[in-house]
């Protein structure tokens, strides 16, 4: 605590510093002085209307680690082991190169975990998306990946060798080739990975008339190997027609052995009654594709454009799963009483098409409008064996579940400068339909509805030194397919996962205000309502000593929230930014069979430091921290974490090349825990990943000229998310 203490301390320079003392007149000697070139640096966070970006391009912690990894390092972005994604614990909607992913839980962390850093130029943060972005999600993550701009053929190249408990290795490519109407670009990554993660947990069984204390320790082992890719085109026909192809792809491998040990306490005695192993081997694959058509017509010399894009999302996860189990007795018996496989896959389809219009009004406003159409069906089945004696096939275990879901939306936006008055407003309207079908449980849930979502960003230039902020917004967020699916996914014979066919979508509505000083400091006040959040869940049974997770929808949670964020240059050679923010918290819901309700402060802080050591030998160094407070959502208590990481490069090879050596979580504190104790619910656990380690990593860059590659957004980039 100590460490974070000080480190609050170095990032809250002060406001004025005492300009620097002038030799007296008589010994100024004037001279001819040699032309000086000044550069900028970006900062690695800067603070916009509607964002927040932090430059991964110029972290040295970043090279050579995952997006996953440096997803946590954006200023307030929080991520979990069950693959959730939030910012100041409002769920956001992860996005690259403005597609959504349409992945959720452990898919979207596996699935970022194989994706290199270095491919990534920047990360911005969208609490408040305008009109023109989906109303999915509570907010936006944009991760942009880089893209060469020079004439000819050039890019970059990037290697990294990660050791913790288990090493990783990386390499990742950018290319770009322009010639004249012509413009072919894209990118590769390539990932070895494996990890080891440790959880210790418990579940006590109280009953009037029994008791059992439950104690497990899990050694969980992933390895995965992982290809991503992406090759895209631009022709130019004219002056005023673009017209564009692009695929991206992922293609991942994955095997995943786990060993549990769970100690059974019974009636308060000291001595374990029985002892249960379980072994736990995984095996899988996904492949995912987006292939985008793009035509963008220039109407008029005014600004009046028309942009088109049509989309095809096929996303395929395949995974088998063996699971067996053990009873040990204290006299030295054991017997083998559960064994399954089971085999299952998921396929889902996306088409989308979308028009968008940029044209002016009454001169002086500059308007936006767009309708969208997409397509998502999902096909799932799940397929229970058991195979304790020889395999036979469990209909009543097994599962089929269909999803389907078409959406239609339009949005109009606005916006202009008046005097020292900035002014974006916007509004979208969603007309929603969508079927899960469980034809194993012969189960149909349908849904139909239409919502309406404002947005407002207000500006106010008060002089250079001084301005005033206002945004407003309203967003939806829908289940994920597998959060509705019903199947029961096996950890041994007395846990299991479980989704919920019953889910609503959740609504978010949420304002601030905000002032800017100097365009360094930022002073912001919010408010964040959130009604049916969809929340993980733990339910147990105390008779039968069964133990299950599953979601829900939580009634109201609001959050009054103040936030500071600070970008200053203290010195010529070192550059801070700082975030602090804190919330209380209330809520309140329905959790199983009683109500729920609670209020508690939560806060979030997290500081970069950036040093140039050496100009002259190329040297520079960075150190990265946060802190996270405990945090109730549901009956759900998660711990405090924190971590401390630091980073130094050097060019070489004329400044063309770097090399990076940086340390993840020195400290080791980046590990949770999760505990519940609410009525007959008493369990948690604390998980240990390998987030402290070391990374040594190569980039080069080859190529001259620099012309700007053309940046689009596709029909599908609010649709790539929910697929688990």
């Amino acid at each position: 605590m100590k460490t974070i203490l000080y480190i609050i301390a170095l990032s809250l320079p002060p406001f004025f510093t005492n300009a620097q003392q002038q030799p007296p007149a008589d010994t100024m000697k004037v001279k001819q002085l040699k032309d000086v070139v000044v550069t900028a640096r970006t900062p690695q966070v800067e603070r916009k209307a509607d964002r927040i970006v932090y430059n991964v391009q110029n972290s040295i912690l970043a090279s050579g680690s995952t997006v996953w990894e440096t997803l946590r390092r954006a200023p307030g972005v929080q991520t979990n082991d069950n693959g959730q994604v939030t910012a100041n614990n409002k769920s956001m909607t992860i996005y690259i190169d403005g597609k959504p992913v349409q992945m959720t839980g452990e898919n979207l962390s596996a699935y970022l975990s194989g994706l290199p850093a270095d491919n990534i130029s920047r990360i911005e943060v969208m609490p408040v998306p305008p009109a023109r972005y989906d109303a999915q999600g509570g907010g936006i993550i944009n991760i942009i990946t880089k893209k060469s701009g020079k004439q000819g053929f050039n890019g970059t190249a990037s290697a990294a060798y990660t050791q913790a408990t288990l090493p990783a290795y990386m390499a990742s490519t950018t290319f770009n080739y322009r010639q004249d109407k012509l413009n072919i670009y894209g990118n590769y990554g390539y990932s070895d990975r494996s990890v080891r993660r440790l959880i210790d947990g418990y579940t006590i069984y109280e009953t009037p008339a029994s008791y059992a204390d439950w104690r497990n320790n899990r050694i969980i082992n992933p390895q995965t190997n992982t290809h991503s890719y992406q090759l895209g085109a631009d022709y130019n026909i004219n002056h005023n027609q673009v017209l564009g192809v692009r695929m991206t792809g992922f293609n991942s491998g994955r095997s995943t052995s786990a060993r549990i040990g769970t100690t059974v306490y019974n009636d308060y005695r000291s001595v374990a009654d029985s002892l249960l192993l379980t072994g736990n081997r995984a095996k899988g694959a996904t492949d995912n594709f987006s292939f985008n058509l793009n035509y963008k017509l220039n109407l008029d010399s005014a600004g009046t454009s028309m942009n088109i894009d049509v989309d095809y999302v096929p996303y395929k996860n395949t995974a088998e799963q063996y699971v067996n189990t053990t009873t040990h007795l204290p006299d030295g018996k054991y017997n083998n009483n559960f064994a399954i496989l089971t085999p299952s896959s998921q396929r889902i389809n996306i088409w989308s098409g979308k028009i968008d219009l940029t044209y002016k009004a009454f001169k002086k406003w500059n308007m936006e409008s767009g309708v969208k159409y997409n397509s998502i069906s999902s096909d799932n089945s799940f397929l229970y064996y058991d195979v304790l004696s020889k395999p036979t096939f469990d209909a009543e275990r097994s599962n089929q579940f269909r999803y389907t879901e078409n959406t239609a939306a339009a949005y109009t936006s606005i916006n202009s400068t008046l005097g020292k008055w900035s002014l974006q407003a916007g509004l979208r309207t969603e007309y929603t339909r969508t079927t899960g079908n469980s034809i194993t449980l012969d189960s149909i849930n349908k849904k139909n509805y239409l919502r309406l979502f404002p947005t407002l960003f207000v500006n106010y230039k008060l002089s250079d030194d001084h301005s005033f902020g206002l945004n407003y917004s309203s967003r939806i967020e829908r289940p994920g397919y597998m959060q509705l699916n019903p199947a029961r996914v096996y950890n041994s014979p007395y846990s299991y996962q479980q989704g919920n066919p019953a889910l609503q979508p959740a609504v978010f509505t949420s304002g601030e205000l905000s002032y800017t000083y100097k365009q360094q400091y930022t002073f912001s006040a919010g408010f964040n309502q959130m009604k049916g959040l969809m929340s993980n869940v733990t339910v147990q049974d105390n008779t039968s000593k069964t133990f299950y997770d599953t979601q829900q929808n939580l009634d109201v949670i609001r959050e009054y929230s103040l936030q500071v964020m600070a970008n200053v240059n203290p010195t010529s050679w070192w550059q801070v930014t700082a975030t602090l923010w804190g919330a209380y918290r209330k809520q309140h819901s329905m959790f199983i069979d009683g109500y729920f309700a609670s209020g508690n402060f939560v806060a979030d802080f997290s500081t970069t430091h950036a040093f140039d050591i050496s100009k002259k030998w190329g040297l520079k160094a960075e150190l990265n921290a946060r802190y996270q407070s405990p945090v109730y959502q549901g009956v759900l208590h998660v711990a405090h974490t924190s971590d401390v990481s630091i980073g130094i490069s050097k060019s070489v090879l004329n400044k063309q090349g770097t090399i990076r050596l940086a340390f993840a979580d020195i400290f080791y504190d980046n590990p949770y825990q999760l505990d519940i104790a609410y009525q007959r619910q008493r369990n948690g656990m604390h998980i240990k990943n390998d987030t402290r380690n070391v990374a040594l990593s190569f980039s080069y860059k080859f190529g001259k000229n620099i012309t700007p590659v053309r940046k689009r957004q596709t029909a599908s980039e609010e649709e790539r998310r929910r697929a688990n």
